[in-house]
């Protein structure tokens, strides 16, 4: 096109040059010389008496023919008919060659829109053939970009989605360990959207997760779609869940006492991020041991952000309620109040189940349930009582001062009033001096050597 686009402004100039051909050859021959115009001496003048002012006058007017004027005036006329003629045919050639190059402009357009979009959808490396199905995804910043997986790679990564790699269930489908081609290990979330909370969800978390980036919040590698199944790509965290850890099978016995305080910092630190350096803030709403990934080296990741809302205090009136049992904050169970206190609430019920070992709600009869809450508040608070229902995993494997420092944190992010409960930026400051410095706190190695 940018050859075919110069050699049509080389091609103009030529045009107008041999268009005004003709007009100057006419105006160079339509007149003769001005010497062919003095009139021929007459062989026989008539001698007559001539004045001073008669000689002067002859001297400074030419002799004309009779006709000399009016051969003039007609030369003119047709001078100026081809001038006209000629600049009419010049203005409509320019304008079919305007109009040919605005064609050719908008043509090569569209023709480079189409190979663009072509080639992304080949390599799959944009959002716009999900952005297109999903308004609510419009919102997705231009600099991100989330692949797209065919549904026979991800069947083929998973082993036809085999029950021997499921890694954990959720409320709408399941995860699932996985190997790409490239040899990469990653998880794969496969959703049953036949309802539209489930379509919601899964919406709003590849939203949300395609615009953030944190060492503390999971990474988003890609999504899928078939019919109404609908497939979310995550990093791989080998340790699984701390849910996993602390209640399955090896209860804790892999998680010391500053291990689980590297969790807590971590979860502090993605809270924060979502909570103060989001724009706009955005509250997790299902932050709960299952949702708190750990990877080979015990590093904490936020993940499930399906629940999510951004500025929960403007939409409270709008979002139905949702969240776990055990975890759900009083104000927004009872009131329908949803804040970033109402994430505090649910940390320092992770906060407990990493001091005690205990699920958030437990069975004492078929139909009778307690929470840690309401079973571990009146023996946080007593030094004597304190340490004798602490995980046994742990038990004696800690500075008695920073268990009380713990506990303390954790009594006051479970404080059934919200404006008694502290930011997350300060329970954060509060744990960091409690974290070893090679886990990422201010500890120093002397004082935690012997535990």
């Amino acid at each position: 096109m940018g050859g075919r686009k110069q050699g049509m402004e080389e091609l103009l100039p030529l045009l107008l040059l041999v268009l005004m051909i003709p007009v100057w050859t006419y105006a160079m021959g339509s007149d003769p010389p001005l010497s062919s115009m003095s009139a021929p001496p007459d062989p026989s003048p008539r001698s007559l008496p001539s004045s001073p002012v008669s000689t002067s006058m002859a001297a400074f007017t030419p002799e004309l023919p009779t006709g000399g004027r009016k051969h003039r005036l007609d030369s003119h006329e047709k001078l100026l008919v081809a001038l006209i003629a000629s600049c009419s045919l010049l203005g409509a050639i320019i304008l079919i060659f305007m109009g040919l190059w605005v064609y050719h402009n908008k043509f090569n357009q569209k023709s480079s829109k189409k190979s663009c979009q072509r080639s992304e959808t080949e390599k799959g490396l944009s959002l716009a053939p999900f952005l297109g199905k999903f308004s609510s995804l419009k919102t997705v910043s231009r600099k991100s970009s989330v692949a797209f997986f065919e549904n026979k790679l991800l069947e083929k990564a998973s082993n036809s989605f085999s029950d021997s790699n499921i890694l954990g269930v959720g409320g709408f489908g399941r995860v699932y360990k996985a190997r790409l081609d490239d040899n990469k290990h990653v998880a794969i979330k496969k959703l049953d959207c036949g309802s539209q909370d489930a379509v919601r969800e899964f919406e709003n978390e590849v939203d949300l997760l395609s615009k953030m980036q944190h060492p503390n919040v999971i990474s988003l590698l890609g999504y899928g779609i078939n019919d109404e199944t609908r497939f979310i790509v995550y990093e791989l965290m080998q340790n699984g869940s701390l849910e996993t850890q602390l209640h399955g099978l090896s209860q804790g016995s892999a998680l010391t006492w500053h291990t689980r305080m590297k969790i807590a910092l971590d979860t502090a630190r993605g809270l924060e991020y979502l909570h103060e350096h989001c724009n706009p803030p955005v509250i997790h709403r299902d932050l709960k041991s299952s949702n708190i990934l750990l990877d080979a080296n015990f590093n904490a990741k936020l993940s499930d952000f399906g629940l999510a809302v951004t500025d929960g205090s403007q939409n409270k009136n709008n979002v139905k309620l949702s969240g776990t049992l055990g975890y759900v904050a009083p104000e927004y169970l009872l009131d329908d109040r949803l804040t970033d206190k109402s994430d505090v609430y649910a940390f320092g019920v992770v906060l407990l189940e990493l001091l005690l070992g205990r699920k958030p709600v437990e069975k004492l009869a078929p139909a009778q349930c307690q929470s840690i809450v309401t079973w571990a508040m009146p023996q946080l608070t007593d030094r004597s009582k304190l340490p004798n229902i602490v995980d046994p995993a742990i038990k004696d494997t800690m500075d008695m001062k920073h268990l009380y420092q713990v506990a303390a944190v954790a009594v006051l992010c479970v404080q059934p009033e919200p404006s008694y409960r502290p930011l997350i930026t300060d329970v954060l400051h509060s744990l960091i001096p409690l974290v070893p410095v090679e886990l990422g706190g201010t500890l120093r190695a002397a004082v935690h050597s012997n535990n």
